[in-house]
């Protein structure tokens, strides 16, 4: 019987008894009006107030999840979900489920993965906040189509079909509300087919408060947008840092600055090396960050991947680092020699500043590239 089923549709449910009925209604009668072979199943996260026996009586399947949040009771109503395609989507009547044909036409057609646009479908009056609307949302969105590429206006919505093979094929790992950006980003990452189509949000039915909170949940997904790119949180600000860094520290070491009657002198080439360092730092993390989450499986490997550790390994990492080492070393044998010519008695401080600041700088950065060689090597022991 479980392979005759063709769609299932998977809602979380956390005390949801005065709309969870109306849901599954409208779901199944979404099945009989278009000859799907279908199941409703409620994937319920703990409910006090009666919303299983609710479901059941409803000729729907309950899941009990007992690992609370969001993403653990979606996660739980997948795996005992026996479609071929899943649409997920909250069962609090903010969305239409007798409208999941536009869905499953989509899948038909080969999409792994088919987001709700509720900016296109429609937003009725009261159905979101301010904030959701017109802050969070598009901003959400925005980042996540500029950090991944991800070619669908509504990052966010609630209302989504994937096919069974695809979803367990992605790995999720979170369990919040940040769950519904895993899927979309990892769908991208792994280059499934997307598309969208629109759907209408309307108010939520319950009297009660709703489960989202705005700015903890919100922080949740964009801490979770940039955990899983680590080129826009680390490489990009990196290199920009270390090229601001080493275009004034180069101007700097051969004379000061003057610009609008202000000069800027050793002192500002003090803090040009700090900002060196700082980007160093941050590309060297991009680097740690990229293989573990690859290699425990948190990203997919990609080609770039694979053509990091062809074109960097250990021994490279030495060379570069004995290389700045020796950099260092030299010139602060230049700074020696003058010292003694003056009879080790005092120096000119803006003289050998600017030998000093850039040999402790090739010795920091020497030192530095040494020991994230050995700690990359360690960390691609498996590669």
């Amino acid at each position: 019987m479980s392979e005759q089923i063709e769609l299932s549709v998977v809602m979380p449910c956390l005390n949801e008894s005065e709309t969870l009925a109306v849901c599954i209604r409208k779901a199944k009668k979404c099945f009989n009006d278009n000859n799907i072979v279908g199941e409703v199943v409620i994937a319920d996260n703990g409910s006090t107030d009666g919303s299983q026996d609710i479901a059941v009586s409803e000729g729907a399947v309950v899941a009990n999840i007992k690992a609370k949040g969001y993403g653990s009771a979606l996660w739980g109503g997948f795996q005992a979900a026996k479609g071929k395609y899943i649409i997920m989507g909250d069962s609090d009547d903010s969305y239409d489920f007798g409208d999941l044909l536009k869905f499953v036409e989509k899948l038909r057609e080969g999409y792994d993965l088919v987001m709700g646009n509720r900016f296109k479908g429609g937003i009725k009056k009261g159905a979101m906040p301010f904030l959701h609307r017109y802050l969070g949302n598009p901003v959400l969105s925005f980042i996540g189509k500029l950090f991944f590429k991800i070619p669908v206006g509504d990052f966010h919505c609630g209302l989504r079909g994937f096919t069974k093979e695809a979803i367990m094929g992605m790995g999720l790992q979170t369990t919040g509300m940040e769950f519904a950006s895993e899927i979309v980003v990892k769908a991208s990452l792994l280059k499934m087919k997307m598309t969208e189509v629109p759907t209408v949000l309307s108010p939520d039915g319950r009297s009660g408060e709703p489960h989202l909170n705005t700015w903890n949940d919100g922080w949740r997904h964009l801490r979770f947008l940039l955990m899983y790119s680590p080129k826009w949180l680390f490489l990009f600000p990196g290199l920009f840092c270390m090229s601001i860094g080493v275009l004034l520290s180069a101007a700097l070491m051969i004379n000061p600055l003057e610009i609008f009657n202000t000069v800027f002198d050793v002192h500002t080439l003090l803090y040009s090396a700090g900002i060196i360092l700082v980007g160093f730092q941050f590309v060297a993390f991009y680097f740690i960050t990229k293989v573990f989450t690859t290699t425990a499986g948190l990203l997919p490997k990609s080609e770039s991947f694979d053509n990091l550790f062809r074109f960097f390994n250990l021994e490279k990492g030495l060379y570069v680092g004995l290389i700045l080492i020796l950099l260092g070393v030299g010139l602060s044998i230049v700074a020696v020699q003058s010292w003694a010519q003056e009879s080790f008695g005092d120096l000119e401080p803006t003289k050998m500043f600017r030998i000093i600041i850039p040999a402790v700088l090739s010795l920091i950065l020497g030192v530095q590239t040494v020991l994230n060689s050995f700690f990359l090597s360690i960390l691609g022991l498996k590669k």
